[in-house]
């Protein structure tokens, strides 16, 4: 490596301390005494690896995988067609408008956030239901919390039934070039089951019946709705109909699927009546940000070398990818330390030989993970955020009581259904 301004030892252990801090920032969600979160410290650690090596821009952007980056934006696009639409907010008020026991409610509630997570993002679902989900439950004397938990934990694990579902799904599946009804095949079985136990533990589980009275009093249940996307059935229509013409594209061609996943989000931006900033305005640009960040430390971490001796040290170790015990432990660890998406970025460059296998298990194993802690997924942190507007708390503690036994239980089904 040849530094800008340093020697090449000086610049290899300089781009070491930037990854780890940037890594350290995706922990902790910022760093500490700065204005920053994790897209501004990714963004900025690239920033530095560039100075530091003096890798020019062009080589900089060789080293993001823009494949990726199309398929997330286009999707972007088409969750926030949906949104706009109303599409989230009339489906949830409806679910909320039957006349259902407290356990059927949960049971529809998580199979119509597992399956709309499984064809659009997980974060954007969560953002559109969860304060109707909250608004439904507090009218009804239920405590919103096992609900909005529960949301959270089904539109990630049904994410993971395709590779679409989920910002590291996609990821795995364009780097790895991943056959999109193969990997559905490996991944529905597992989340299915999955689905079903989060169901079982927030039906009957220990604390199912407990209510939260202290908040019902001191939360409005008559809370306004004027705040809430109205229903637009052409909009709505619109996206559905190229969501499906997507679907049947990716499971049917192999066209390149960021490319006509673009030219869906093309035709979508094509309105008489929705003006194009609206759905813009709605696409994470900061998630974009922090993928191109991560891409480019990652690759000037890979360029020193340290990764690789890292791997070779830890496979001396008995620690390599390709062991299933290994990559479980790992991508399950490294997913509630820094989030699954920096997580997957750091292992995808080391699955070794039999990488398209390894790649799938680690997609269902990372997605899956992130229900153990909030910060183990970005849809975590909207449903509390979200939830917080409505006036419900929820904290880790409350989180990890349903999330610690519905990750293990999940990942005990992926070890018995993959491995």
């Amino acid at each position: 490596m040849s530094g800008a301004w340093f020697g090449p030892e000086a610049a290899t252990w300089g781009v070491a301390g930037v990854f780890l801090l940037v890594y350290l920032g995706m922990f902790l969600g910022g760093l500490p005494r700065l204005k920053l979160d994790r897209a501004g410290v990714a963004l900025l650690g690239a920033i530095a690896v560039i100075a530091l090596t003096g890798l020019s821009v062009e080589e900089a952007a060789h080293s993001v995988d823009l494949p990726t980056l199309v398929l997330l934006f286009a999707f972007m696009v088409v969750s926030a067609q949906m949104r706009l639409g109303g599409f989230y907010t009339a489906v949830t008020r409806r679910v909320g408008g039957l006349s259902l026991s407290r356990s059927a409610l949960l049971a529809v509630l998580i199979a119509v956030a597992g399956a709309l997570s499984a064809v659009f993002s997980n974060d954007i679902v969560c953002l559109a239901m969860t304060p109707v989900v909250a608004r439904l439950c507090l009218r009804r004397g239920l405590d919103p919390v096992p609900f909005l938990v529960g949301l959270a934990c089904a539109a990630n694990i049904g994410s993971a039934a395709t590779l679409i579902g989920n910002p590291q799904n996609m990821l795995i599946g364009s780097v790895l070039q991943l056959p999109f009804g193969g990997y559905m095949a490996q991944a529905v079985p597992p989340v299915l089951v999955t689905l079903l136990l989060l169901w079982g533990w927030l039906a009957f589980g220990p604390g199912s019946r407990t209510g939260s009275s202290e908040l019902r009093q001191a939360v409005a249940v008559n809370l306004p709705d004027e705040d809430l996307q109205p229903f637009d059935a052409w909009q709505t229509t619109k996206g559905l109909v190229v969501a499906v013409l997507l679907m049947g594209v990716f499971l049917f061609t192999d066209w390149p699927r960021e490319v006509a996943a673009l030219v869906g989000a093309g035709v979508l931006l094509l309105s008489r009546r929705m003006h194009s900033s609206e759905v813009m305005g709605l696409v994470d640009w900061q998630l974009l940000l922090l993928f191109i960040g991560l891409f480019v430390v990652n690759h000037a971490f890979e360029s020193t070398g340290l990764a690789a001796e890292a791997v070779q040290w830890l496979a001396q170790q008995g620690i390599r990818l390709s062991d299933p015990a290994s990559l479980m432990v790992l991508g399950a660890g490294l997913s509630n330390l820094v989030s699954n998406v920096p997580a997957v970025m750091l292992l995808l460059p080391h699955l070794g030989a039999d990488a398209r296998q390894t790649g799938a298990a680690l997609a269902l194993i990372s997605t899956f993970a992130g229900n153990l802690l909030l910060v183990g997924s970005i849809a975590n942190l909207i449903v509390v955020d979200v939830a917080r507007r409505q006036g419900v708390e929820i904290d880790w503690r409350r989180h990890v009581r349903i999330g610690l036994p519905v990750t293990l239980g999940s990942l005990a089904v992926l070890w018995f259904w993959l491995f």
